[in-house]
């Protein structure tokens, strides 16, 4: 079994990518928190990142935790849109605490050591209802995410900024999938 994340800031790809590697055969979790913003926006509610990002990022946890359960049982190659250091790098770049339960979900849940990071690119950047970022705060985010994948002892590979078939090409060349 193997667990792959896909990271990076806002808007560099990284769906499209999860997408089209569903197509060529692999199992892949959705980005929970584009779940959880249309699911608080559908019914009301104040637990959207905007307002309140510790309370979004504690749903999230849940969540991830839910996915990285459901893709053990199934067994297998997945790919996941994001993954627990997100949540780390998120907080830590809005200057909110990560408390030790987040730690001991990262050390409970493995993924493999090897994570994909999608670099900000300009020319496909856009924003919609789950991404309120600036390209600017995106790309700071992409930063942020590549520090705390780093300090979690993760070899950060950056995603080419090229097709989706070349990016799945290159997916399945350098992780040998």
């Amino acid at each position: 079994m193997s667990l792959y994340l896909i990271s990076g800031g806002p808007g560099a790809g990284k769906s499209t990518l999860l997408s089209a590697l569903h197509e060529a055969g692999f199992a892949g979790s959705e980005e929970v928190s584009r779940q959880l913003i249309r699911e608080q926006v559908a019914g009301g509610g104040a637990l959207v990142p905007w307002q309140d990002l510790a309370g979004f990022a504690e749903l999230a946890l849940e969540r991830m935790i839910q996915q990285h359960a459901a893709a053990v049982r199934r067994g297998g190659i997945t790919f996941f849109d994001r993954g627990l250091p997100d949540l780390v790098a998120y907080l830590e770049a809005a200057g909110l605490p990560v408390g030790r339960h987040y730690y001991r979900a990262l050390a409970a849940h493995p993924c493999h050591r090897q994570a994909l990071l999608a670099p900000p690119w300009p020319e496909i950047y856009v924003n919609d209802p789950e991404r309120w970022q600036t390209l600017a705060e995106a790309t700071a985010l992409h930063q942020a995410l590549r520090r705390t994948y780093q300090r979690l002892g993760f070899e950060v590979l950056e995603l080419p900024r090229t097709t989706v078939l070349g990016r799945v090409a290159w997916v399945r060349a350098v992780l040998a999938v």
